[in-house]
């Protein structure tokens, strides 16, 4: 078929690496000023060791003022070094949330489209838990933990003792951060994951909030909720108990040794082999060497989370990135075809939609109808390219409507889907699609709707907020409401799931003529729905049946083979001169 391009898609694996590489490269930018900064945080140990050897025997204030300079001088750089090593921090949590934010979004909502659930939200809330580890202190611990061999040389040249003591003691402690991830890694990760989806659980479950209210569901609801929540926070808290225990033990034991380096330091001052500022010095200088140490026993958790969020957002990018057009697509007048369309959802034995094939020329107005769970609202998915079918495809003017770049797209489509809902925002903003439209374009598209006067009657009109936390609507006003959003921009393709499922008589003759004005403007039009009155305004009607075509042809025939087909009364039942299937 014309224009069965193939898609040019964002490769997931190559969209990880890059991030993978472009965090790499600011670490080992951020570890190379941290041998700087290592090197700088020998000034105070160092100064004293002067101080006490030099200044104090030769009372020379001469020295004194070009050792504090000196000092002076090193610490002022120590701290812009450590300003840019926490702006290169900073950089690489905006530049992984930068590269991975857009993609990661689109990702978690085509899962939730697949698997359902809230994985979008998930997505965000693991890219803003990675930012902010990136940017603490949690992240510096490693790196300076490699510069630790600076501070040994130095220890060993004050006296081979001291280095010795500092090398048992960092062994000491790394053995405990080994024990620490052993005892609290399956645990943190466990509770963690509990944890994520019971928030996700229950703010699915308050979509509910006017059944669970009517029907007293909020004690049963909340006992199985704190039950999950209880079983987290046990988990948490055991996780949490094991690692501050360990945590615990390791700062008594880097005190410990700092008081061990004083007391070999003494006995050394005692038989003449060091000076006190040897002592002073080396007792600094291990309490210094061994706080990295003791700092990643402090915030394993936060490596553990980051770890796990990570893995969460990677295997997102992975299995469910999109694989759509990056390229806009023009307008199109063309016809749509759809052609051998099969889709199975996701571990489904049976298909939905078993081989649908037909086509529509601009001007056609299309009813589709069949019994409940023919498949309608699906096909009428895949027809808006929310869906990707499983084999065959859903063309306009030649173009697969999935793998259409999706702002462009948009902008050829109105889609009403079967769940009517409102994005959190004004009036205006949710028909002009969140988008900065011209004000004629908005009301023109209400007007279309019919719902220009009703919108007038809401407290700030146009600026009223809507949504779910907002002005409450009626199912008849959101529907209507929607449906201007639909009809904005003037779409080529109309595709209007149970258009009037809410609506009273003036909201169906309002959408009759909004049905009619997309016909003469030359746009294709698609209408399931089970009211007679609406599928009068159909040119063409499809009966679904158990995913398959039963019947499809002009609006008269298909009605004509049915009425053949049924009983008197029946057939006068089925389709009473219009086009609906009972």
């Amino acid at each position: 078929m014309k224009g069965r391009e193939k898609a040019a898609v964002n490769d997931p694996s190559r969209l990880v690496r890059d991030a993978r590489k472009t965090f790499a490269t600011g670490l080992a930018a951020a570890a190379a000023l941290s041998g700087f900064i290592t090197l700088l945080q020998l000034t105070a140990p160092l100064f004293m060791l002067q101080v006490h050897d030099r200044v104090l025997s030769s009372q020379s204030l001469d020295t004194l003022s070009m050792l504090v300079i000196i000092a002076a001088g090193a610490l002022t750089l120590y701290g812009i070094l450590e300003f840019i090593r926490s702006q290169i921090f900073q950089v690489m949590g905006t530049e992984l949330v930068r590269r991975l934010n857009l993609t990661a979004i689109e990702a978690g909502v085509k899962s939730s489209l697949e698997k359902g659930g809230s994985l979008a939200s998930e997505v965000l809330r693991d890219l803003n838990d990675l930012r902010t580890f990136v940017t603490s202190n949690a992240i510096s611990a490693p790196l300076e933990a490699l510069w630790v061999p600076l501070f040994l040389a130095v220890l060993f040249l004050l006296h081979p003792l001291y280095g010795l003591l500092a090398v048992i003691s960092a062994f000491i402690l790394i053995g405990l951060n080994l024990v620490s991830d052993m005892a609290t890694r399956s645990l943190l990760k466990e509770a963690n994951t509990a944890n994520i989806e019971n928030v996700a659980a229950m703010a699915t479950t308050l979509h509910h909030a006017e059944t669970i209210e009517a029907m007293g569901l909020m004690p049963a609801l909340a006992r199985r909720w704190r039950k999950k929540q209880i079983h987290a926070s046990e988990l948490m808290a055991h996780g949490s108990r094991r690692g501050k225990a360990i945590h615990a033990l390791t700062r008594s034991l880097r005190m410990g040794m700092q008081i061990a380096v004083l007391a070999v330091g003494a006995d050394l001052v005692i038989q003449g082999e060091a000076t006190a500022g040897t002592m002073i010095a080396a007792s600094i200088i291990t309490g210094r060497l061994l706080m990295p140490f003791d700092n990643m026993t402090e915030n394993w958790r936060q490596w553990v989370f980051a770890f796990t969020a990570w893995g969460r957002v990677r295997d997102v990018l992975e299995k469910h990135s999109s694989t759509r057009q990056t390229i806009p697509t023009p307008p199109s007048q063309g016809p749509l075809t759809v052609d051998k369309l099969v889709f199975a959802a996701p571990n489904a034995p049976v298909p939905i939609i078993k081989g649908i094939s037909f086509t529509l020329e601009p001007g056609d107005v299309l009813g589709v109808v069949g019994p409940s769970a023919a498949g309608k609202s699906t096909l009428a998915r895949l027809l808006v390219g929310v869906l990707q079918p499983t084999t065959g495809g859903v063309f306009l003017d030649g173009h697969n409507v999935y793998l259409w770049e999706r702002a462009s797209f948009g902008a050829m489509i109105g889609y009403l889907p079967q769940s009517v809902s409102l994005l959190d925002g004004t009036v205006r903003e949710n028909i002009a699609r969140m988008y900065e439209a011209e004000p004629q374009m908005v009301i023109d598209a209400a007007r279309g709707a019919g719902v220009h006067e009703m919108i007038g009657r809401m407290p700030l009109g146009y600026d009223t907020p809507v949504g779910d936390t907002k002005f409450t609507l009626s199912g008849g006003q959101k529907q209507r409401v929607a449906l201007a959003r639909a009809l904005f921009g003037r779409p080529r393709l109309l595709v209007l799931d149970e258009p009037n499922a809410n609506l009273d008589t003036e909201g169906e003759v309002a959408l009759l003529r909004a049905i009619s004005s997309a016909k003469e403007d030359g746009a294709i039009v698609i209408v399931i729905a089970h009211r007679p009155a609406i599928m009068e305004a159909a040119d063409k009607i499809l009966v679904l049946e158990d995913g398959r075509i039963s019947q499809f042809g002009e609006r008269t025939e298909v009605v004509s083979n049915i009425s053949r087909r049924l009983p008197a009364p029946a057939a006068n039942r089925a389709i009473p001169s219009n086009g609906e299937v009972a």
